[in-house]
């Protein structure tokens, strides 16, 4: 699918992924919808994306609320009648060990990257089916390809993301829907400092993977890519991806590397 004159409805676009999207599919006269659950970051995100010649339509919402959620479908659905492209990219991250972990977090964490996308996915799926047309794209992460320490809650929900979506590639083949699965690994943004902790309270800090990782516009211009080519699956990052294969291919040896490595 080219994005040229989409609609694209881009979550978690206030910062990070979603905000290089944003910028970098807003060069391409796309009539964007920009969500995030911060209002005030979203409009200058907005206006970076008008001046190069792109619609906007933001509206805040909060992921983990499924209200929220439904209240924004509803404003969405009244100014644009068509979707082209979903990209379901909001999400949280987590730094702590699953014993200490209150279950509530469990559930956040849950609610907000993976119920979150399915709620979005399936207002806007029938849309797609009607117009025989679309593409969903789901940011999961090398999370969603193994298990790692700190992150039992983000891995679970990117791997919930994964068989989803999966499952999704092959039913929506008979209606021309496309979906594309993307895994960054370490891409410099806020992530781990907006991570969540064993209380629910917030990491607040940069971890020195995630400072050493590609740029957010790096990983934006790959994503477009991805999405143009119709990839199902794109590995996004540095030497982080060798992970993926070494586990898929020599698990004994992951296992050992991964005990090895500080888990930050």
């Amino acid at each position: 699918m080219k994005i040229e004159n989409k609609t694209i409805w881009i979550t978690g676009a206030s910062s990070g992924i979603g905000k290089a999207l944003a910028i970098e599919m807003s060069k391409y006269n796309t009539s964007l919808i920009l969500s995030s659950i911060t209002d005030n970051e979203l409009i200058e995100v907005t206006k970076t994306c008008k001046k190069n010649g792109a619609k906007c339509f933001p509206i805040a919402f909060d992921l983990e609320s499924p209200e929220s959620i439904n209240n924004a479908i509803e404003k969405v659905f009244e100014v644009h009648s068509k979707i082209d492209i979903l990209v379901n990219n909001g999400g949280i991250s987590q730094r702590a060990f699953a014993v200490d972990t209150d279950f509530s977090v469990d559930r956040k964490i849950m609610e907000i990257n993976y119920f979150a996308a399915v709620n979005l996915t399936k207002a806007v799926l029938p849309k797609m089916v009607a117009q025989k047309s679309g593409h969903l794209v789901a940011v999961s992460s090398i999370s969603g390809k193994f298990g790692f320490p700190l992150r039992s809650a983000y891995a679970a929900s990117k791997f919930a993301i994964v068989g989803f979506f999966e499952t999704l590639y092959f039913e929506l083949k008979q209606h021309n829907i496309n979906v594309s699965m993307i895994f960054p690994g370490r891409v410099n943004t806020n992530i781990s400092k907006n991570a969540l902790l064993k209380d629910g309270s917030t990491h607040g800090k940069m971890d020195d993977g995630q400072a050493g990782g590609i740029s957010a516009e790096k990983c934006a211009k790959q994503m477009i890519m991805a999405i143009q080519k119709n990839r199902k699956e794109t590995l996004i990052g540095g030497k982080e991806l060798f992970m993926v294969h070494i586990r898929r291919f020599f698990p004994s040896i992951f296992n050992k590397i991964v005990n090895k490595i500080k888990p930050t």
